[in-house]
């Protein structure tokens, strides 16, 4: 049963990571920063490539020192979910709760690998000039100051509140405005799935349940 659970959480990791930065480098390699494409043709279904510094879904924090610590603590943090995954699969827990956890930690990961190697392995990307894999004379920046990628870009509503609305009457009105990414969007499902679901995910499993009698009779 361990052996089956260790297979899920890998399987996840695997998919999840490798549709992450698949998707991120052939964007950073097709697309001029800033360039938006209209899925199906839709206004509220776009790719939209963008890079930032800080965390998910494009929001900036305290420069290049703020960047160095996200990610010191993004790879902290990302050991710990890693070891928490570890403990859960040995003890045969439940296996929504596995691939919940393990989706968290994906979602962590992909966004660590930007900020640690995209600024040795791309060149710079620009309005006039599209980013290069593995170019000669070196990345744009250098190892821990990498850009993450962010593409995903969903203006459901772009409106203007109404004029009689008190101090926001006129001003633009969207939503949803963050752009974000597979990695930030493994994430969100993942805390999302553990706040909904957390009652059953907490409950033994039935292999658990099964090697915990066995015990209490030895």
């Amino acid at each position: 049963m361990k052996k089956a659970l260790l297979l899920k959480a890998l399987l996840v990791i695997f998919v999840v990571l490798f549709l992450d930065q698949f998707v991120k480098i052939w964007i950073k390699t097709h697309f001029y920063y800033g360039e938006t494409f209209h899925v199906f043709g839709l206004n509220w279904f776009q790719i939209h490539f963008i890079e930032n510094n800080g965390m998910a879904f494009g929001m900036e924090f305290a420069g290049n020192y703020g960047k160095i610590f996200l990610t010191v603590f993004r790879l902290i943090a990302s050991s710990g979910i890693a070891y928490y995954l570890y403990i859960l699969i040995k003890k045969e827990a439940n296996s929504f709760l596995i691939i919940t956890i393990a989706l968290i930690f994906t979602g962590a990961i992909g966004n660590i690998l930007d900020s640690m190697f995209y600024g040795l392995m791309f060149s710079e990307s620009t309005m006039f000039d599209k980013a290069v894999f593995m170019p000669t004379g070196g990345g744009y920046s250098t190892f821990l100051y990498g850009k993450v990628v962010d593409m995903f870009y969903f203006p459901v509503i772009n409106t203007t509140w109404p004029h009689w609305i008190p101090f926001i009457g006129g001003s633009s009105l969207e939503f949803f405005q963050p752009i974000f990414n597979v990695a930030d969007s493994a994430i969100t499902i993942g805390v999302f799935l553990l706040l909904i679901f957390q009652k059953r995910m907490f409950k033994p499993s039935k292999a658990a349940e099964v090697s915990e009698v066995a015990e209490a009779k030895e």
